[in-house]
Parts: structure tokens; sequence; C-alpha cells
């Protein structure tokens, strides 16, 4: 296929990967207030799915020796899609728990695939992962910043939710003229790395790194409003936390691929976001707080996701690597917003878990330096 349709069909199935876990988080006070859910059950609107995102991310691998990379794409893209359609139907804490399992599922087949996808199409330019997170940070952003309007517009926060399921039908539209069997793709012998220190290394940093994320996105709008912000101010300030990760997750990965100095870019963005923690623990201005905050976070993510690219030599092992530091370490990183969520119940207060942040971005700098130290040296290792 051309190259260009290679790249919408990674725009497309990328923007499709947020949108349901964060459409929910603008509208977690109206949702945890009109269904009566406590701080604990809110938080595991985002939880579950990116808990389901670590515990299926293994499946990835098996799925596609079956039906193929491109099939197994689809057919993900497919239940992120019925799941977040679903949520315009019934307005239940059943439905939406079934609906962030479902979305979670499909969310953790397809993260393995598509980096898959990159090392198989664009074998020498790690640098396309640049098009994946910022295709993830457009819907992201997106579902973040709209959602509040929508919900306003409409009068209720069901159609706020299923909206977002017409990104899925238009990426289907797209990967659905890829081949429908296509065999040998990541076949089963491409066996998860357990055996490997690095790869360990990875996916601890994945998931302490994806807590991050995940907490920020869950309760950024709750822990700016606690400062004396209302909910659209809190909102908008979340919105810039995410768009303003849009650049960085583009103009980070691409420096890298070209100059080198993967572990050094990677800890400088760790300390600009341990800078944005702080700043709210302080009672600094929280704009300024969350642009830091999504500074370091959109570098990090998209090095982190190129780091099985580079560590690896064919795509087959790249989607291995990345099933399995996606796989536990997004099981790691979904205990992030259900903490957060424990932490007020228990303190009613949010200081507590912006220390726990702390902590936790501290130890992952810790991980990248010894990632540095270790590494094999190459031009993307230095």
């Amino acid at each position: 296929m051309k190259v260009w349709y290679l790249i919408i069909a990674l725009f497309l199935i990328s923007i499709n990967l947020r949108p349901a876990i964060t459409s929910v988080a603008p509208l977690l006070d109206t949702i945890q207030q009109d269904l009566g859910m406590s701080g604990t059950t809110a938080g595991l609107l985002t939880t579950l799915p990116v808990l389901c995102m670590g515990i299926f991310a293994p499946l990835a691998t098996k799925i596609s020796g079956r039906v193929g990379l491109e099939r197994g794409l689809f057919y993900s893209l497919l239940l992120i899609t019925i799941a977040t359609a679903l949520r315009g139907f019934f307005g239940t804490v059943p439905l939406l728990i079934v609906t962030a399992f479902l979305a979670g599922v499909g969310i953790g087949v397809a993260g393995p695939l598509v980096s898959g996808f990159i090392k198989h199409y664009f074998p020498t330019k790690p640098g396309v992962v640049g098009v994946y997170t910022v295709s993830m940070a457009i819907g992201a952003g997106s579902a973040t910043g709209l959602s509040a309007p929508i919900y306003q517009a409409a009068g209720n926060w069901e159609p706020a939710l299923a909206i977002w399921a017409l990104l899925g039908v238009a990426a289907m539209a797209v990967w659905i003229r890829f081949p429908g069997k296509k065999k040998a793709d990541l076949p089963e012998k491409s066996a998860l790395p357990w055996t490997s220190g690095r790869a360990w290394l990875i996916l601890v940093f994945f998931g302490l790194m994806s807590s991050i994320f995940y907490s920020v996105t869950a309760w950024g709008a709750p822990i700016i409003q606690s400062m004396g912000y209302n909910s659209v101010i809190a909102g908008s300030m979340l919105t810039a936390f995410v768009l303003i990760q849009i650049p960085s997750s583009f103009i980070i990965p691409s420096l890298v691929a070209k100059y080198g100095y993967v572990f050094p870019t990677l800890i400088g963005c760790t300390v600009i976001e341990l800078g944005g923690i702080f700043l709210l623990i302080s009672g600094g201005h929280p704009l300024i707080a969350m642009l830091l905050i999504g500074l370091g976070a959109g570098g990090l993510f998209p090095l982190a996701l190129m780091l099985p690219i580079i560590e690896t030599n064919t795509y087959q092992e790249a989607s291995a690597w990345a099933a399995m530091s996606q796989g536990g370490g997004y099981v790691i990183s979904a205990l992030g917003p259900l903490g957060v969520g424990a932490v007020f119940d228990f303190t009613g207060s949010y200081t507590v878990a912006l220390y726990g942040m702390a902590v936790i971005i501290v130890t992952m700098g810790g991980i990248q330096i010894v990632l540095w130290i270790t590494a094999r040296q190459t031009t993307l290792k230095r």
C-alpha cells in the first residue's frame, strides 16, 4: 500500500485509543453525583480500561497470529467502537463498567500491534512513533476538551461519551481495506521476553510513567477544583495538559530519532514532569503546573513506545517486547487513578496523593538511569 495510506491508517487507529478513557474525566464529578458513586468507584471508570489494557496486551501476538497483524487491529478497533457507542443507550453504573472493560480489551490488544505495524512498515523510521503518539494526543485532547460542551448542549452525559464512536466508524472505513488474513505476521514463536532484565526494567518504567498520566487524566480536574477553581476552568486546564502533548509527542521522538540521546531526553522529561507536580503541591498556578506535566508526559510516552522498537531487530520481536511492557505496565498504571481516589476518600485531600506521584516519578527516573548505564552503545541509546 502507499505510504500516505499507511500513515492515514496509523493516524485513524491511534486517534481511537484514548477517547473511551479521557471523555470520562471532565464529566467524572457529574457522573459521580448523578449515579451516586464513591470516589473509588468513579476512579474505576478510568482504572478498569487501563487494567484491561495490561491484562489483554499479551494476547496481541496470538490474535494476530490467527487473523493477521492488520486484521487484528481492525477487530480491536471494532470492539472499541462498539463499547463507546453502547454508552449512549443506558446511563447506569453496570453499563459504564462493562463498556470500560470492553474498551480496555480493544485498546490493550491494539497497542502492541501498532508497535509491530510501525516496525513492519517503517523499519528504519522509528520516529514514525511520533505520528502514533500525536494521534493519540489529538484523540485524548478532543475527548477531554469537547465532552463537557457536548454534555451542556445535549443536557445529559450519555451522548457526550458515546459520540466518540464516530471516530471508530471513520477508522474502520480505512482499515477494512487491509487484507483479511495475512499468515505469520506475528508468529507464535515471538515469545514475550520474560527472561530479559532490560525488558523488565522497561515494563516497570512504562507502568510508573502511565500511572502518572492516567492519574492526572482522571483526577487533574478535581484536584484543580479543590484549589478553588470552577469546573470550566479546571476542565480547560486539563485540556491544556493534553494539548501540550501534541507538539511535544511529535517533536521530541523526531529529534531523538535524528540525533539520538534517548535516555538523557527521558530523564529531562521526567524532571519537567516532577516540577509540575511540585508546583501543584506548593499551590502554584495550576495552568503552569499542568503544562509542565503535559510537556514531560508528551515526551515520556512516545519514547517509552520507541524503546521496544529500538531494542529489537524484527517487528515480531518489537510486538513481543511491546506486549510485555504494555501488558505488565498497564496493570501497574491501573493502580494510579484507583489509588488517588482511595487516598482522597481516606484523607479528604489530594496532597498526599500528589506526594505519592512525586515519589513514583523519582523512582521512574532512577530506572531510566539504570537503562542508560546498561544500554548498548548505539545512536539512539547514547
